[in-house]
C-alpha cells in the first residue's frame, strides 16, 4: 500500500533557472498580447496606444514578480537552512528508528570515519546491523566494538570491495536475502589521495571512484528498495558531500559523483514518494576523517570540522525528520553561505581552496 510522503526540503532555484523562467514568461506575455487572451482588446483596429499600454502592463507585472522572487528566494532559502539547523540544535525529540522502519540496518564503508560512527549510533538506538567493507579484520574489530557497548543487538559482517564493480553484488544479495533490511546507509566513498589535475589521476583510481561512489549507491539501493516497498516502510540514507554544490576543480571526478548522488536521491524520493520509504540525502562538509588526510588543517577537530562521532550523532538524529540535510548544524550554516554566490564564483573559490590543500599535501610530503 502506498502512503503519502511529505516533502520537507526543496532545492534552491538557480540564477540560470530564474533567467530561463523570465525569458519564457516574456515570450508568453508577448504571445498573449498578440495572439492569445488579450487579443480581443488589442486587435489591429484598437488604438496603438492601447495595445502598447496593455503590453507594458503585462511586462511590468512580470518584471515585478521576477524581481520579488529574486529578492525573497534567498530569504526563503535562508529560512529553510536555519530552520534545519535550529531543529538539529533545539529539537530534542528523537525518532524511534526501529519502530518506524524495522530492525535491521545495512551500512556500507563501515570500518572507518562516518560509516563506522553512524553504525555505532544506530546500534545505540537498538538497530541490528550488517556491516559491509573490504577488510575482514577491521570489520570484525568494528563488530566487537559495537557489541561490547550494545550487547542486545546483532551484528553481521560482509566482506566486499565495491571498487571491483558489478561482480560483487550477487554475493551481497545472497547474504542479505533473508534479512528484512529496514535502513540502508550508502556511505562508502572514495576520493582522490590529494587534489589533482585530471591528467594526474591514475585511470584505475578514476574507475574506483566511479564504481564506489556511483555504482555502490545505485546498485545497493536497487537491491533492497523492492522489499522495502512491499513492506510499506524503510529508509535509504545517501551520503553525499558539500562538493556537490558546484563543479570542483582538482577534485573534478569526485565532485561529479556527488552531484550524481544528489540527483539520484531527489529523483528516487519522487519515484517512491507514496511507498512509505524515506530517502534522505546527507551533505556533510569537512569532517576529521582519514579521507581528508591530505591536509593537516582538516585533521584537527573543531566546531566547523567535527570528528566522525560528533557528526554521526547529529546526522542520525535527522533521519525521519529531514529529507535533505547537512546532518550537522554548523555545516548547515556553511551551506547557506556557500550557495549565496553564483556557481562560477563558488567554482573559483573551490579551486583556490583545493590549490591550498594541494600545496599542504606536498609540503607534508617534503617534511616527511
Amino acid at each position: 500500500m502506498r502512503i503519502k510522503h511529505t516533502y520537507r526540503y526543496s532545492v534552491p532555484i538557480s540564477v540560470n533557472a530564474i533567467e530561463s523562467i523570465t525569458h519564457a514568461a516574456l515570450l508568453c506575455c508577448r504571445s498573449l498580447a498578440t495572439d492569445g487572451l488579450l487579443s480581443p482588446f488589442i486587435r489591429n483596429e484598437s488604438p496603438v496606444s492601447t495595445r502598447k499600454m496593455l503590453l507594458d502592463i503585462a511586462l511590468s507585472a512580470l518584471a515585478l514578480v521576477v524581481a520579488c522572487w529574486i529578492l525573497f528566494e534567498p530569504i526563503l532559502r535562508a529560512g529553510r537552512t536555519f530552520w534545519g539547523a535550529a531543529r538539529l540544535i533545539f529539537d530534542s525529540n528523537t525518532v524511534d528508528l526501529k519502530a518506524r522502519y524495522g530492525e535491521w540496518a545495512v551500512v556500507t564503508g563501515s570500518t572507518d570515519g562516518i560509516g563506522k560512527a553512524y553504525a555505532k549510533e544506530l546500534a545505540v538506538r537498538g538497530m541490528s546491523l550488517v556491516l559491509i567493507s573490504r577488510n575482514f579484520d577491521r570489520l570484525e574489530n568494528t563488530r566487537k566494538e559495537i557489541l561490547a557497548t550494545n550487547p542486545n543487538v546483532e551484528v553481521k559482517v560482509i566482506v566486499a570491495d565495491f571498487s571491483k564493480g558489478k561482480d560483487i553484488y550477487e554475493k551481497i544479495s545472497i547474504q542479505l536475502q533473508d534479512l528484512p533490511v529496514a535502513i540502508l546507509v550508502n556511505n562508502v566513498g572514495k576520493q582522490y589521495e590529494y587534489p589533482m589535475y585530471l591528467g594526474e589521476v591514475p585511470e584505475t583510481e578514476l574507475w574506483d571512484i566511479i564504481n564506489v561512489n556511483v555504482g555502490a549507491t545505485t546498485l545497493m539501493t536497487r537491491m533492497l528498495i523492492g522489499a522495502m516497498e512491499k513492506r510499506g516502510r524503510g529508509a535509504i540514507v545517501n551520503v553525499s558531500s558539500g562538493s556537490e554544490l558546484q563543479p570542483l576543480p582538482l577534485m573534478t571526478v569526485y565532485a561529479a559523483t556527488k552531484i550524481y548522488v544528489k540527483s539520484f536521491s531527489e529523483a528516487l524520493r519522487a519515484e517512491y514518494s507514496r511507498s512509505g520509504i524515506t530517502v534522505q540525502h546527507l551533505v556533510p562538509f569537512f569532517i576529521n576523517t582519514k579521507m581528508n588526510a591530505f591536509s593537516a588543517k582538516l585533521q584537527v577537530s573543531s566546531v566547523m570540522v567535527p570528528d566522525a562521532t560528533t557528526y554521526a550523532r547529529n546526522a542520525v538524529a535527522t533521519l525521519g525528520k529531514l529529507d535533505s540535510s547537512t546532518g550537522y548544524w554548523a555545516h548547515g550554516i556553511q551551506q547557506f553561505f556557500t550557495v549565496i554566490p553564483p556557481v562560477w564564483v563558488r567554482t573559483k573559490i573551490g579551486q583556490l581552496i583545493n590549490q591550498t590543500f594541494r600545496e599542504d599535501y606536498f609540503k607534508g610530503k617534503t617534511v616527511s
